[in-house]
Protein backbone atom coordinates (compact mmCIF):
# COMPACT_ATOMS: atom_id res chain seq x y z
CA UNK A 1 0.00 0.00 0.00
CA UNK A 2 1.39 3.40 -1.05
CA UNK A 3 1.44 6.19 1.50
CA UNK A 4 -0.68 9.21 0.66
CA UNK A 5 0.56 12.76 0.27
CA UNK A 6 2.41 14.19 3.25
CA UNK A 7 0.21 15.82 5.86
CA UNK A 8 0.76 19.50 6.63
CA UNK A 9 2.71 20.15 9.84
CA UNK A 10 0.84 21.11 12.94
CA UNK A 11 0.64 24.81 13.72
CA UNK A 12 3.15 25.88 16.32
CA UNK A 13 2.55 29.23 18.00
CA UNK A 14 5.47 31.60 17.41
CA UNK A 15 7.63 32.14 20.44
CA UNK A 16 9.29 35.37 21.41
CA UNK A 17 12.54 35.42 19.56
CA UNK A 18 15.71 36.68 21.06
CA UNK A 19 19.06 36.94 19.40
CA UNK A 20 21.10 33.80 20.02
CA UNK A 21 24.40 35.59 19.70
CA UNK A 22 25.30 39.18 20.48
CA UNK A 23 28.70 38.99 18.83
CA UNK A 24 30.93 36.32 17.31
CA UNK A 25 34.70 36.13 17.54
CA UNK A 26 36.76 34.03 15.14
CA UNK A 27 39.18 31.64 16.82
CA UNK A 28 40.44 29.95 13.63
CA UNK A 29 40.35 31.00 9.98
CA UNK A 30 41.87 29.66 6.77
CA UNK A 31 45.29 31.14 6.00
CA UNK A 32 46.15 31.14 2.28
CA UNK A 33 49.90 31.27 3.00
CA UNK A 34 49.90 28.37 5.53
CA UNK A 35 47.19 26.62 3.45
CA UNK A 36 45.23 25.42 6.50
CA UNK A 37 42.93 26.67 9.26
CA UNK A 38 45.02 28.43 11.88
CA UNK A 39 44.47 30.25 15.18
CA UNK A 40 44.09 34.00 14.68
CA UNK A 41 44.79 37.17 16.63
CA UNK A 42 42.46 40.16 16.54
CA UNK A 43 44.19 43.49 15.86
CA UNK A 44 42.61 46.97 15.87
CA UNK A 45 43.09 48.44 12.40
CA UNK A 46 40.99 51.63 12.27
CA UNK A 47 38.73 53.67 14.51
CA UNK A 48 35.87 54.87 12.28
CA UNK A 49 32.75 56.95 13.05
CA UNK A 50 30.55 53.88 12.44
CA UNK A 51 32.69 51.58 14.60
CA UNK A 52 36.08 49.93 15.07
CA UNK A 53 37.59 47.88 12.24
CA UNK A 54 39.64 44.86 13.30
CA UNK A 55 41.91 42.58 11.28
CA UNK A 56 42.28 38.88 12.02
CA UNK A 57 45.95 37.88 11.69
CA UNK A 58 47.40 34.38 11.29
CA UNK A 59 49.23 33.44 14.51
CA UNK A 60 52.02 31.69 12.59
CA UNK A 61 52.91 33.91 9.60
CA UNK A 62 51.10 37.20 10.46
CA UNK A 63 49.16 37.23 7.17
CA UNK A 64 45.83 39.11 7.38
CA UNK A 65 43.09 36.46 6.95
CA UNK A 66 39.91 38.43 7.67
CA UNK A 67 38.40 41.60 9.07
CA UNK A 68 35.46 42.70 11.19
CA UNK A 69 33.65 45.96 11.81
CA UNK A 70 32.32 46.30 15.38
CA UNK A 71 29.57 48.87 15.33
CA UNK A 72 29.15 51.48 18.07
CA UNK A 73 26.46 49.46 19.93
CA UNK A 74 28.60 46.29 19.95
CA UNK A 75 31.49 47.93 21.81
CA UNK A 76 29.69 48.33 25.13
CA UNK A 77 28.96 44.62 25.63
Amino acid sequence: MRPGPPKPPFFVAPQKTRPDFQDLEASELFCPKCRKAVPVRKRLLLVLPEGDKFDYICSFCSTPVGSKLEKEGDRNS
